[in-house]
C-alpha cells in the first residue's frame, strides 16, 4: 500500500479516480476531522487499497523516518488488531488520519517531529477527551468520561503521533506481575507461558510485538522498568516532577511517574522530549572513566541464575570499557519497606468508597494490597514522608562521587503464568521480588533506565542504570554508552 498522488485539489465532492482506491481527504495537509470540520477546499490522498505487507516494527524510530507512515500504521493497526489481550481500545481512525497528515508534511518538505505519524501506544490509565478512562478495571465503566485528554496525550497528538490504541495493564496499576482477570493478561513475547510484568503490560507488548515504537506507561513502583525488563525492551522512568501526571487514574500521587518504553534509549529520549517539561540535553559519554555503584544490600537477594549470570556478564563487560565497578554497602536499603507505605495509604483514599459499593468488581489481588491502607492515619502518611527524606539523604550520600548506580532491574527472569494464576501464594511471592529493586528509585524521587543485558536466545534480563533526581540527562547518556558497548 501507498500513496499515489496528494497534489490533487479542487472543490469538496467525490475526487474522480479509480475505484478500489482509498481516499483519505485532507484540508491544507490536515485531515478532516470533528474538530475542523467538513472543509471548504478538499486535497485528496489516493490509497492504493491493495492488502498492505506484512510487517512489524522491529528496529529504532530513526530506521522508519523516511517510511510511508500511513503504510506502517495501517500495518501496526493490523499487528494490534491480531494481538490478544494488549489493547483495550483502538483508534483505527485517528490514528491512519495523523499518519496521512504527517505524509503530506513530509512530502511537502515540511518539517515534522521524530514521531510525526509514527504508531505509539498509551496505558489505559491515560485520558482521552471523550472516554471513561478505566484503568484496567470494569467498576469504572459507565462513569463519567475525561472532558480533556491528558497532558501527555495532547502532547504527543501535537506532535502528531499516531496514537493506534490504549493498552492492559493490571487493574488500577496495582501490581508488577501483568495479570488481569477482567482484560486479560497479554503473552510474554519472549516465552507466552510467561507473565509480560506489569503494571504497563500491554504497553511493553505492543512494543515487542512489532504493533508500536513506542509506548506511554507509568511506573509507581517500577511498573515501566519491570515489564521492559522482563520483555527485552527499554524502559525509562524519568524523574516524576519532569512529565505532568495529570489525567490520569492515580496509584500513589507520591510516585506516580509517567515515561516511555521502547526499543532502544535512542528511542526514549526521543519520547521524553515530547512529553516532558523541558527536553533533555545528554551528553556523549564514554564508559571509559566512570564510576559505577553496585548496591551490596537487598538488590542481589534471591536472585536466580539467569540474572547473576546476565548481570555478573555485564559488569565484566562494563569493567573492560574502563568503567569502575565498586560495591557498596546500601544498609538503608533494608528500611525502605517500611517507609514506602505511600501506594496503600493513597490507594486507599481514592478507592474506599467505591470498594464499600463494588468490591465484588475487582481483583480480588488489588482489593488485599488496597485494604492495607486502611489501617494506616494521616499521621502515619505524615511520618513516611519525613522518613522518605531521611532516607534519600542518606542514599545521596552513599552514592556521592557515583556516576549512577547499577542493580538487576529484577532479580528473577519472567514467571509462568499458570503457577501464577494457581496461587496466590506464588503470585504475591514473585510480586514482591519484581517490585523490590525498581521501588527503590521511586522512593528516592530518582530517575532510571532499564536495559537489556543477556544473551541472544536467554529469556530476557535487564540492568537498572539509576541516579537521583534530576539526574535525567546523565542517567540517558549512561545508557546510551552501556547500550553501545554490549551491543559491540
Amino acid at each position: 500500500m501507498m500513496i499515489a498522488a496528494s497534489t490533487a485539489c479542487g472543490k469538496s465532492g467525490t475526487p474522480q479516480g479509480e475505484s478500489d482506491a482509498e481516499i483519505i481527504p485532507c484540508l491544507g495537509g490536515l485531515p478532516a476531522s470533528p474538530v475542523f470540520g467538513a472543509p471548504p477546499i478538499t486535497c485528496y490522498l489516493f490509497i492504493e487499497s491493495d492488502t498492505p505487507p506484512a510487517m512489524t516494527i522491529a528496529a529504532n524510530i530513526s530506521s522508519y523516518l523516511d517510511q510511508n507512515r500511513y503504510e506502517l500504521v495501517h500495518a501496526s493497526l493490523d499487528v494490534a488488531a491480531g494481538s490478544r489481550a494488549v489493547f483495550t481500545r483502538l483508534y483505527q481512525n485517528e490514528a491512519l488520519q495523523a499518519a496521512a497528515h504527517a505524509d503530506v508534511m513530509r512530502m511537502s518538505g515540511e518539517t515534522i517531529s521524530a514521531l510525526a505519524g509514527m504508531p505509539v501506544s498509551i496505558k489505559d490509565l491515560l485520558d482521552v477527551a471523550g472516554e471513561t478512562t478505566l484503568a484496567g478495571s470494569v467498576v469504572l465503566e459507565g462513569h463519567p468520561p475525561a472532558v480533556a485528554d491528558a497532558p501527555v496525550v495532547a502532547r504527543l497528538r501535537a506532535a502528531g503521533a499516531a496514537i493506534i490504541g490504549k493498552t492492559n495493564m493490571n487493574e488500577f496499576a496495582f501490581s508488577g506481575v501483568g495479570i488481569n482477570p477482567h482484560t486479560g493478561t497479554p503473552a510474554n513475547p519472549a516465552d507466552p507461558t510467561r507473565i509480560p510484568g506489569g503494571s504497563s503490560s500491554g504497553a511493553a507488548v505492543s512494543v515487542a510485538i512489532g504493533a508500536c515504537v513506542a509506548a506511554i506507561g507509568s511506573d509507581t513502583g517500577g511498573s515501566i522498568r519491570i515489564p521492559a525488563a522482563l520483555c527485552g525492551l527499554v524502559g525509562f522512568k524519568p524523574t516524576q516532577r519532569r512529565v505532568p501526571t495529570a489525567g490520569t487514574i492515580p496509584l500513589s500521587p507520591t510516585l506516580d511517574t509517567l515515561g516511555p518504553i521502547a526499543r532502544s534509549v535512542e528511542d526514549c529520549l526521543l519520547v521524553d522530549a515530547l512529553i516532558a517539561d523541558d527536553p533533555l540535553a545528554p551528553p556523549v559519554l564514554r564508559l571509559a572513566g566512570l564510576k559505577f555503584a553496585v548496591p551490596e544490600d537487598l538488590v542481589m537477594d534471591d536472585i536466580d541464575d539467569a540474572v547473576a549470570r546476565a548481570f555478573t556478564s555485564t559488569l565484566s563487560r562494563l569493567s573492560a570499557t574502563g568503567a569502575t565497578i565498586v560495591e557498596v554497602p546500601m544498609k538503608m536499603f533494608a528500611d525502605a519497606r517500611d517507609i514506602n507505605l505511600f501506594p496503600p495509604i493513597e490507594a486507599w483514599a481514592w478507592h474506599s468508597r467505591l470498594l464499600s459499593d463494588h468490591e465484588d468488581r475487582y481483583d480480588h489481588r488489588v482489593v488485599q494490597r488496597i485494604r492495607l491502607g486502611a489501617r494506616f492515619t494521616p499521621q502515619d502518611l505524615q511520618r513516611a514522608h519525613a522518613a522518605r527524606v531521611a532516607w534519600i539523604a542518606s542514599v545521596a550520600q552513599a552514592i556521592a562521587g557515583f556516576d549512577a548506580m547499577l542493580m538487576p532491574t529484577v532479580p528473577i527472569v519472567a514467571p509462568r503464568t499458570e503457577a501464577l494464576l494457581a496461587s496466590d501464594q506464588a503470585f504475591f511471592h514473585a510480586n514482591r521480588l519484581l517490585l523490590r529493586n525498581p521501588a527503590l528509585i521511586n522512593l528516592l524521587d530518582g530517575c532510571a533506565l532499564s536495559l537489556p543485558c543477556h544473551r541472544q536466545g536467554d529469556l530476557p534480563v535487564g540492568l537498572m542504570v539509576a541516579a537521583p533526581a534530576m539526574a535525567d540527562a546523565r542517567v540517558i547518556a549512561i545508557g546510551r554508552a552501556i547500550e553501545h558497548a554490549l551491543a559491540a
